[in-house]
């Protein structure tokens, strides 16, 4: 693993496991503590939900990487192979899709935030699920004219 990846990770001896099991357990909810042993390698203690996530953004990285190394078509073109909810989008809405995909995945790989990525990959799929069930199709008349209007009800 490399060095950043448990950058926020603390260290922890594996006596403090049986001596201070509530504390090191609460600082691995917080973030993965690693535990060093004398009679072998040491061994990282997180909570589940970190490691959902690591294995989350392992997951897009690949489905990335695939769609970059690509060489047919643009950017939003091949990661819409890898992403096909993307179809759902403009083209416009594709490649501004695509661009925030990939700065996202690049902050949450240099910070090990992976919810950066997880986050807005989500957003954007909702937004296509919404743009496929129709929604968005209308346009919308704002009220902005400090005047309470009535609304007839659903």
């Amino acid at each position: 693993m490399s060095q950043t990846i448990y950058s926020l990770s603390r260290t922890r001896r594996s006596s403090d496991l049986s001596k201070h099991s509530a504390e090191v357990f609460a600082e691995a909810e917080d973030h993965p503590v690693t535990v060093t042993r004398r009679d072998g390698e040491a061994l990282v203690l997180m909570s589940q939900r970190e490691a959902v996530g690591r294995t989350r953004l392992l997951d897009i990285a690949a489905q990335l990487i695939t769609a970059t190394l690509d060489t047919e078509g643009s950017l939003s073109e091949r990661m819409s192979r890898s992403f096909p909810w993307m179809l759902a989008l403009s083209p416009a809405d594709r490649e501004t899709c695509a661009r925030d995909l990939i700065d996202a995945a690049r902050a949450s790989f240099s910070t090990d935030q992976s919810h950066l990525v997880t986050v807005e990959l989500t957003a954007w799929k909702e937004t296509a699920t919404a743009v496929a069930a129709g929604l968005g199709r209308e346009d919308l008349q704002w009220f902005d004219d400090g005047v309470v209007h009535s609304v007839e009800r659903p």
